[in-house]
């Protein structure tokens, strides 16, 4: 049957010398680069429950009265959205699971898409020929928060009211063209209009899973057109990739993490309790803190806005910048243009232009490693501050002084870290050059 099904290909497209090729394509073999494969079975988990759920979703703020059967509800005025939300979660069958889940994918897509993005820039993986395709992972990554805010925004829960509040602020303290893109986003000051649901709903559901769909498209392109790279080792050269072939091999343990990755998501959401509206509340403003937190991805911006003091620069009876822009828009943009410039940056002081296909260990390069290490230290530091109120709550620890000492660590943890990185990295690669060490690698 298989033979006569690829002698009807052959027959009617002449494609089988490229489907042959293709099978042998070569995947090394090394459990960092499924990091990526976890982050594309993640979007597709994404991609399904996401379609499950627009079939239930109501993106309206008009008023209605609850009448379900969350009995604490009954009786009160919410949006359109958030009773249809409730009622995903309370009435419509798999609803709660299915929104849990697309919950929990959202979170492993954006964990998958970092850890692959320090395995990218650790190992050294962003050099010629593949700086296309770190900044398309990049780029990626950026779409994903913003995918993922608007998400869980469109509930109309207390959550996503006090978080769409901050986005406002944020937006609006931006110079110049503030004021012009939250009215063009919102028509009227916050909450805005019922229209500005329908647009974050439009972005949401259609406009950025396309565009990460074509991002995550041209990122395999790419990959398939500059081939794997690959860790040093016996039989692996810079001219060849040592591996599994695509079939059967690859193919068969490839579709295993699909089965794996999809199921623990399904598992996640049946059992782990995520964003539980209903208990949140819909969104009044003149309400301001139910225990209610933003997703993981947003907790370091969340940090840069209460790290920063309360300065703004003010001339002839103006301000120029309004205190939010700071953590909310300088904060991500320097991160964001720190990783985007970091493959030029890197040449710039090497001089290295040449191809790589082999990838560095973190200890072959000292000043690199340490470099990552420190910046990922500041971005930590910033991330934990945005915890601060948890950390009053549940142990007592002053609000205050949490704050001053985070922006204390924020100047003292990247240096201190940078230069213990640094070392550590030239004494293992040291011990792993000694005669003894070269010696057992040979045996």
């Amino acid at each position: 049957m298989i033979r006569r099904a690829v002698g009807w290909v052959d027959g009617h497209s002449g494609a089988v010398p490229l489907v042959r090729k293709g099978l042998r394509y070569v995947f090394p073999d090394h459990w960092s680069f499924l990091l990526g494969e976890i982050a594309l079975y993640s979007f597709l988990v994404l991609l399904g429950t996401g379609v499950y759920l627009t079939f239930f979703f109501d993106p309206s703020y008009e008023t209605v009265v609850y009448d379900g059967v969350y009995e604490p509800l009954q009786g009160r005025e919410v949006s359109q959205a958030y009773h249809s939300v409730v009622d995903i979660s309370l009435e419509v069958k798999a609803g709660l699971l299915m929104r849990q889940t697309h919950h929990w994918a959202a979170n492993v897509f954006v964990v998958a898409i970092v850890l692959h993005l320090l395995r990218i820039f650790f190992t050294g993986a962003f050099r010629k020929p593949r700086r296309l395709t770190y900044y398309v992972g990049v780029t990626m990554l950026m779409l994903a928060v913003l995918e993922g805010f608007l998400g869980y925004s469109l509930a109309d829960d207390l959550l996503s009211g006090m978080g769409l509040a901050i986005a406002y602020s944020v937006v609006a303290s931006t110079p110049f063209v503030g004021g012009n893109v939250v009215l063009l986003l919102w028509e009227e000051p916050f909450p805005g209009t019922s229209e500005f649901l329908s647009r974050i709903y439009i972005g949401h559901v259609l406009l950025l899973p396309l565009a990460l769909g074509a991002l995550i498209a041209i990122h395999l392109g790419l990959i398939v057109l500059t081939k794997h790279t690959q860790f040093g080792g016996p039989r692996r050269l810079e001219r060849n990739v040592v591996g599994t072939p695509l079939w059967p091999g690859y193919a068969l343990r490839s579709t295993g993490l699909l089965f794996a990755v999809a199921g623990l998501l399904f598992l996640l959401g049946g059992l782990v309790q995520i964003n539980p509206v209903w208990l949140w509340g819909p969104y009044d403003t003149w309400l301001s803190t139910n225990g209610a937190q933003p997703d993981w991805y947003l907790g370091w911006l969340i940090g840069a806005l209460r790290l920063m003091p309360g300065w703004e620069p003010h001339a002839w009876g103006y301000t120029f910048v309004p205190n939010p822009f700071w953590g909310g828009v300088a904060f991500p943009l320097v991160v964001f243009g720190f990783l985007f410039l970091w493959p030029t940056i890197e040449r710039r002081l090497t001089g290295d232009d040449a191809f790589h296909q082999l990838l560095d260990r973190p200890t072959d390069v000292p000043w690199r490693t340490a470099t990552g290490v420190a910046v990922f230290t500041w971005v930590a530091c910033v991330f934990l501050a945005g915890a601060s109120d948890r950390f009053f709550v549940q142990a007592g620890v002053p609000y205050e002084e949490q704050i001053w000492f985070w922006r204390g660590a924020v100047f003292v943890l990247p240096g201190l870290a940078f230069f213990l990185t640094r070392r550590l990295c030239v004494e293992l690669g040291d011990a792993r050059r000694t005669p003894a060490s070269l010696g057992a690698d040979r045996s």
